[in-house]
């Protein structure tokens, strides 16, 4: 099952190593396969690398993608942290 949800990165100093390492803890909980899209960019939920190359800053909307048997619960816990401001807001 694929499940789509966009949310916007509310936190001041947007998708940096920590709370893309939030990000990564959350989404290695989960079966399913999380990617994240940002203006064209794509990617993989569970590399640290590959989220710090979307330079999603303060007020970016981004796309986060699930594929697998726990989608919507991963997007759920995932969607709740981005929401939260990753406890920086």
């Amino acid at each position: 099952m694929v499940v789509e949800r966009e949310v916007v990165i509310p936190n001041k100093e947007g998708l940096h190593f920590r709370p893309i390492m939030q990000f990564v803890d959350t989404a290695q909980r989960f079966a399913a396969d999380v990617t994240v899209k940002c203006e064209g960019r794509e990617a993989d939920g569970r590399s640290p690398m590959e989220l710090l190359m979307l330079v999603a800053t303060h007020g970016t909307r981004v796309r986060l993608v699930a594929d697998g048997d726990d989608a919507e619960a991963a997007l759920e816990a995932l969607s709740a942290l981005i929401e939260s401001g990753f406890g920086e807001t």
